[in-house]
């Protein structure tokens, strides 16, 4: 259908030139550079949930965080054949707008003084995390949305993440460092609550595009390194630091391992064949930090990371084998890429642990580290059983506020000007890379022609 082939480019085009033309006249009224000489900005005057002030680390914290967003999420979905390479650029197309647009919407909540917005790597960080957020979303939608609800997805979600983190970490003073419930939880489920709202009937005679081939483990092999490099980075990003050592890497690095040995424990027993890929050492590994988001700055003790962990890894290889079936036949919600599997129940695992400790955090056990892990029980504002009730109410909010926002997010995409006609060559019209026609097929010759569609 070469016209409405043409027409949806032009629909993104114009949707991208809009996007951006806005952002830049917003960028121009509001935002400035943050002044080096106001290190301690953000804390004095400014309603910011993010306690680490020293610009000398952010640097380092904000390039490992952006590669971590761009190169471990952007290849997560890159193991699907048929969309795997357009994913990719699906994937870059969002970090590209969501950074914009997180800095403009966190700013007037956590940056905005005196009329203005003041950005730095502090900004930034808090903006990759957003980013991250909306990524995990997509994986529940690639193949089923086209770049021009993408894009709008991005620009609803990234508010409503905004608007959950403000809501946990501002108002009810939630310590969620790693981003188990800011980031994968409310990611998950808003994604898969967008999935629920745009199934269509006609969609259950195709294949689950999970099932239907995968590209060679390269890309899983790239984006589990990646990952494993620079989880640690990500998860202590927000976290106050003193002299000693980061809980918050060691703890990450503790549950990566254990998981890892997780998955060679069950795969095999699940799966009669035995074959194990690397993308489920990769979903493993997401799995694992997912869980050990929120609880990494606090006292874990190094053999409950690895508890942890260990828990985190076997969840994947029984979710994809017995929860997805139930979510695709019982539901009606199409999981393209497990993020129920690999964030969303570790993300709420991963709350439910911090919540534990919180409740049994002391003076004597943190030590000078319980002001910068739980200040408000520091400063005697809050009991520690106080600190957990708190963190166990941030888990419904932010499955209310993802089930909500995913509900209008997936009523605006469904609107007819932006749906794909079901009469296109794939009702799954998001590739944007030449793919063989039947590209599912791994036993396609490489030297067959080549199409490409941008619906």
């Amino acid at each position: 259908m070469p016209e409405h082939t043409a027409a949806s480019r032009l629909r993104l085009s114009g949707l991208c030139f809009v996007l951006q033309i806005l952002t830049i006249l917003l960028f121009a009224v509001f935002v400035r550079y943050s002044p080096e000489s106001s290190l301690g900005l953000c804390s004095q005057k400014l309603n910011c949930s993010w306690r680490s002030q020293d610009l000398g680390f952010q640097h380092p914290r904000f390039r490992d965080v952006h590669l971590q967003s761009l190169l471990g999420f952007g290849l997560l979905v890159a193991f699907l054949s048929r969309y795997g390479p357009g994913s990719v650029a699906i994937s870059i197309l969002v970090v590209a707008f969501a950074i914009q647009w997180a800095v403009l919407i966190q700013g007037f909540l956590y940056f905005f003084l005196n009329g203005k917005i003041y950005v730095g790597a502090q900004s930034m960080v808090s903006a990759d995390f957003c980013a991250a957020a909306i990524l995990i979303a997509t994986g529940a939608l690639v193949g089923r949305v086209n770049p021009v609800q993408m894009l709008l997805l991005t620009l609803l979600g990234v508010t409503l993440f905004t608007l959950n983190e403000y809501v946990l970490l501002s108002l009810m003073g939630v310590r969620d460092s790693g981003g188990s419930l800011t980031v994968h939880t409310f990611g998950a489920y808003f994604g898969l609550m967008v999935s629920r709202i745009l199934h269509e009937p006609h969609m259950e005679k195709r294949k689950e595009q999970q099932d239907t081939g995968h590209q060679p483990d390269f890309f899983a092999v790239v984006g589990t390194i990646f990952l494993w490099i620079f989880w640690p980075s990500f998860t202590s990003a927000t976290t106050a630091r003193d002299a000693a050592e980061p809980w918050a890497v060691l703890n990450t690095y503790f549950s990566l391992a254990a998981s890892t040995l997780a998955t060679f424990v069950l795969w095999p027993v699940l799966h009669a064949e035995g074959m194990l890929r690397m993308v489920q050492l990769q979903d493993a590994t997401l799995a694992s930090v997912a869980m050990m988001g929120m609880a990494g700055e606090m006292l874990v003790t190094p053999f409950g990371a690895l508890i942890a962990g260990f828990l985190a890894g076997l969840i994947p290889p029984l979710g994809f084998r017995f929860f997805t079936p139930v979510l695709r036949s019982r539901l009606k919600i199409q999981d393209t890429c497990g993020v129920q599997n690999v964030h969303g129940l570790p993300g709420i695992l991963g709350s439910l642990l911090g919540t534990l400790l919180a409740a049994l955090a002391t003076a004597d056990a943190y030590g000078g580290r319980l002001e910068l892990v739980f200040p408000l029980v520091a400063q005697g504002s809050r009991t520690a059983p106080d600190q957990a009730l708190c963190q166990l109410s941030a888990l419904p909010v932010t499955l209310l506020l993802a089930a909500l926002g995913g509900c209008l997010t997936g009523a605006v995409l469904k609107m007819k000007g932006l749906r794909s006609p079901p009469a296109t060559r794939d009702p799954a019209d998001t590739v944007l890379w030449e793919v063989p026609e039947d590209g599912c097929n791994r036993r396609v010759s490489r030297k067959e022609p080549a199409t490409s569609t941008l619906v």
